[in-house]
């Protein structure tokens, strides 16, 4: 069985148990290692994080500046998830990417402030209208509006462009579907299929570049969902050489696929 073979669900199984693997390794560790054990895991499901963020496009926010900021909750999450909690790492992690997302809207996306000239001819566009539809008989132009002004309509038309844009709808507002649901309900999920497929696409080369005892190491671990131990015995090695191994392996692939990635698009 391949990487590419392993279906969706499986994926998600195996990152979840190498997630939990690590978590606990972290609990057990001091740095440099229990760093290096959550960096992990946020790499690992950071996928999840994205696709979680995606959800929000289309709100007047920059998509990468969405990802950052549910990055940073998934950060949170691993730095704050106890092992011992009855909760799986991502009924944990999930809440806490929404909640940085919902923080980040309230405190910083919901409230729009275009330059103070913007402001400030959106005040003179205020005030002069009334007086030019009643002498004009209808809705000024952006030239008549210019033209009464004394200004460009170019100043007229960026003036009006962002009208609207300082009391905008929490997405805890109610919907337009009756029933109850908020904005935020209304949403819909993103696609993952579209990403695994992409993450295949992209790994696929990098794996091919590995020694066969290391892709034996990720078949093992990733692929049959054997612990470090189990693959231990497998190799006729010891667990800590297993992990100095994986680790070895998984900064590899991020190397690689980190300088030469246009070459697998």
């Amino acid at each position: 069985m391949t990487i590419a073979a392993v279906s969706t669900e499986e994926s998600k199984q195996r990152i979840a148990d190498v997630t939990h693997d690590l978590l606990c390794e972290a609990d057990e560790v001091p740095d440099p290692r229990h760093q290096q054990c959550l960096d992990e895991v946020v790499l690992l499901n950071a996928p999840v994080a994205r696709s979680i963020a995606s959800r929000y496009r289309s709100k007047g926010v920059d998509a990468d500046d969405l990802e950052q900021v549910a990055y940073l909750g998934l950060i949170k999450a691993a730095n704050g998830y106890r092992v011992d909690a009855a909760t799986a790492f991502l009924s944990y992690a999930v809440p806490t990417i929404r909640g940085e997302l919902k923080r980040y809207f309230r405190d910083c996306a919901w409230t729009i402030r275009p330059p103070r000239r913007v402001q400030e001819m959106q005040g003179n566009i205020a005030a002069a209208e009334p007086e030019l539809i009643q002498r004009l008989g209808h809705v000024p132009s952006n030239a008549e509006t210019a033209e009464a002004l004394g200004t460009a309509p170019a100043e007229i038309a960026e003036a009006t462009s962002v009208r609207g844009c300082f009391n905008t709808l929490s997405l805890d507002a109610p919907g337009t579907q009756e029933g109850g649901t908020s904005l935020l309900e209304t949403v819909a999920d993103a696609e993952n299929g579209y990403d695994l497929v992409e993450n295949v696409h992209t790994l696929t080369p990098a794996v091919a570049n590995l020694a066969d005892r290391d892709k034996r190491i990720l078949e093992l671990r990733f692929c049959n969902g054997l612990t470090q131990e189990e693959i231990g015995n497998e190799l006729g090695v010891s667990q800590m050489q297993v992990s100095r191994l994986l680790r070895g392996i998984l900064e590899t692939l991020r190397s690689e696929l980190a300088t030469a990635p246009n070459d697998r698009r």
